[in-house]
């Protein structure tokens, strides 16, 4: 069996557009050749490739058809991209990055980015958690991930270690102070969203026994807002708070409390010019980022004025 490369093609565009309209537009054809594509694919495969929801997604079988797409893409479009003719290609390099590295040290990438005009980069925002879903799937070729686990036909190596401290309002401190310390059960907490679980591992450590009230806050420009209005206590970077601490709009909770997220650059085991050069760039971005550092201690809780 040999499988056909428009085929593969028209998959690879149905997942990454999410209709089968959207992949007809990407592929300048009709939605009933995009249809008709598929079904020709799932009949020499013997198996069902892509469900048919909104948006369209890959089945399992069809996860190694994208992952072969992706690959067989990007190997085409370098090797287009290299020929004396002129013949120019656009290299695809879609990566799952976590949205804290985003807002923070992975800005630089963009900047070096920037100056290939041959490539298209596209950015999945996704939970450092859960990255090594999009890595499975085929649908990205390279992600930042707290897994230090390779992904079959992937490598990993560490980038930074991001450091978070539990941070709220003095006001909201105030009124949920318990005694020397603060009621963790009772005060308000924001999450980023149902995958956020920086904040649920402060929570067991005090050994909460149920949730507190819990706001979802999912952008980060919007968390770190969430929390200096006292919507609840959140957990910010390092690098977010040396201002915000230091000028008393937000303190820490506890003096040892903290979570240490280590993370890594897993890739596609390609031989890919691309690749290599998008992972040089993301390793020198992580290098900049600030390493954690012994956590001062909790300032003390104090009415604030605003301003």
């Amino acid at each position: 069996m040999r499988l056909q490369p428009e085929h593969l093609a028209t998959l690879l565009a149905i997942v990454d557009t999410g209709t089968f309209d959207a992949a007809a537009r990407r592929l300048h054809v009709t939605a009933s050749a995009v249809s008709q594509r598929v079904k020709a694919l799932e009949a020499e495969v013997g198996q069902v490739v892509v469900v048919r929801a909104s948006p369209c997604r890959p089945t399992a079988a069809g996860e190694a058809l994208v992952r072969l797409a992706r690959q067989q893409g990007l190997l085409e479009a370098e090797a287009l991209a290299g020929l004396s003719s002129g013949v120019q290609g656009r290299v695809d390099l879609p990566v799952a990055v976590n949205a804290d590295s985003m807002s923070t040290w992975f800005g630089a990438v963009f900047g070096e980015v920037a100056g290939w005009p041959d490539v298209v980069i596209r950015v999945h925002v996704e939970d450092q958690d859960h990255s090594a879903r999009l890595l499975r799937s085929g649908e990205v070729l390279a992600a930042v991930t707290s897994d230090p686990t390779p992904v079959q036909g992937c490598s990993t190596e560490p980038l930074v270690t991001l450091r978070y401290l539990p941070v709220a309002t003095p006001e909201l401190v105030e009124r949920f102070r318990f005694g020397r310390g603060i009621d963790w059960g009772a005060m308000p907490v924001v999450r980023f969203n149902a995958k956020d679980d920086i904040q649920q591992r402060i929570l067991d450590r005090h050994r909460v026994p149920a949730a507190p009230p819990t706001h979802e806050v999912p952008d980060g420009t919007g968390f770190v807002t969430a929390v200096r209005a006292g919507l609840g206590w959140g957990a910010l970077l390092t690098s977010q708070l040396a201002e915000v601490l230091d000028t008393g709009d937000l303190v820490r909770l506890g003096a040892r409390d903290h979570v240490d997220v280590p993370l890594y650059w897993q890739r596609w085991r390609l031989p890919s010019e691309h690749l290599d050069r998008l992972s040089d760039v993301v390793r020198t971005a992580a290098a900049t980022a600030t390493p954690p550092r012994t956590a001062p201690p909790a300032r003390p809780a104090r009415r604030h004025t605003p301003r």
